[in-house]
Order: structure tokens, then C-alpha cells, then sequence
């Protein structure tokens, strides 16, 4: 029996968005990254869609979109803005390649009080 090559198995990276070839696809990661976390933080928060859009300053449709994985079109910046709004602090590191995060290596954004 003649195997058919497409159906071969092939080890992916560790970014699903690089496999699939969208462009840009370490800022895809990164916001999804973003999304799961607001959503970890609405769920410990027991929080509902409504009351999330609330403290986060969206309306509860665009709540549901941003965790539906509709979140093409918001910026990086503004996903971690919402999770600040959420009570999380953010954290930025930027550092050498290989090298040790310094104290003066990080910027913080920080929770907005609720």
C-alpha cells in the first residue's frame, strides 16, 4: 500500500500562528497569550461578561469577540491596558538575548484601581 506524503506528521513550533503561515505571527502569540490571561482573570474573579466589560471599559459584545479569539484588530498595548483595568499589574521586560533582566530592565504598568 503507497502511503500518500500529505499525510505525514510534522513536529510543530512552539507558535501555532508561525505553522499555520500568518504573517506576524509572534505578535498572533502574544496577544493570544494576552487573551488567555484576561480570561483566567475574569474566570478567578468569577466575573460575568457584563461585569467585566464594565471595569475593562468595553461593551459585553466585545468582551465576547476578545474571548471568542476575535482580537486581530486590538492592539497589544490595549490588551494590556484591559488587564490592568482587570487589577493586574504588567510587567516589560527587555533584556540582551541570554543575559539576566536587570532591575532597571523592566517597565511595570500598574493595576488601575478598581
Amino acid at each position: 500500500m503507497k502511503k500518500d506524503p500529505d499525510t505525514r506528521i510534522k513536529r510543530g513550533t512552539k507558535n501555532v500562528f508561525a505553522d499555520l503561515g500568518f504573517p506576524d505571527a509572534e505578535t498572533h502569540l502574544l496577544k493570544a497569550e494576552l487573551v488567555t490571561r484576561i480570561q483566567g482573570v475574569i474566570t478567578a474573579q468569577e466575573l460575568t461578561q457584563v461585569a467585566a466589560a464594565k471595569r475593562m471599559g468595553l461593551s459585553q459584545p466585545d468582551v465576547s469577540r476578545l474571548l471568542n479569539g476575535q482580537f486581530r484588530d486590538v492592539s497589544v498595548e490595549r490588551l494590556m491596558r484591559l488587564l490592568t483595568r482587570l487589577g493586574c499589574d504588567v510587567d516589560i521586560t527587555i533584556r540582551n538575548h541570554g543575559k539576566a533582566a536587570a532591575p532597571r530592565d523592566t517597565i511595570r504598568l500598574v493595576a488601575a484601581t478598581v
